[in-house]
């Protein structure tokens, strides 16, 4: 991404621990985080599923759709990221075109990411057998002859 070097000295800059956690899966999303220093891993479930370095946006799906966040973000390495909340994103956008582009990007990636990691589970699913499921036996139902006193209310005699 080309968009660190725009935050590197910015007074906003949070410095995590390695182990720390920037944000966890569930939580309401104010903030975006762009990535000036060092690696995040992102965790879902016990799964870390991405981990991103220098110049990566973290958090941006949260506060784009304002959606509780879907995965754990947890520093691998002491990271300095620079947050960025609906204001700050909305004034980037329209004053650097390119940061919306770089955001594209990053959302686009990740889902070509998740597509890729959904594919292969799919297919190493296929490969297992699965259990024979049991067969159900579909029971006939007694079949029932309508009563004649119903027949004969349902046919009226006509007058002459």
């Amino acid at each position: 991404m080309g968009t660190a070097h725009l935050f590197r000295d910015a007074p906003e800059v949070i410095v995590f621990p390695a182990g720390g956690l920037i944000f966890q899966l569930g939580q309401p999303g104010r903030n975006m985080y762009m990535v000036i220093e060092g690696e995040v891993e992102m965790i879902v479930g016990n799964k870390v599923v991405d981990t991103v370095g220098s110049g990566a946006f973290i958090g941006e799906m949260a506060l784009i759709d304002d959606s509780p966040r879907s995965a754990t973000a947890r520093a691998k390495s002491d990271v300095r990221v620079f947050p960025i909340d609906a204001e700050k994103f909305e004034s980037l956008v329209k004053e650097t075109p390119f940061f919306g582009l770089d955001v594209m990007r990053t959302l686009a990636q990740r889902l070509r990411h998740l597509d890729a990691m959904v594919s292969a589970t799919g297919s190493s699913a296929r490969a297992r057998k699965r259990p024979a499921s049991r067969k159900t036996v579909a029971r006939k139902k007694p079949s029932r002859k309508p009563s004649p006193r119903k027949k004969a209310v349902g046919k009226r005699r006509k007058k002459r």
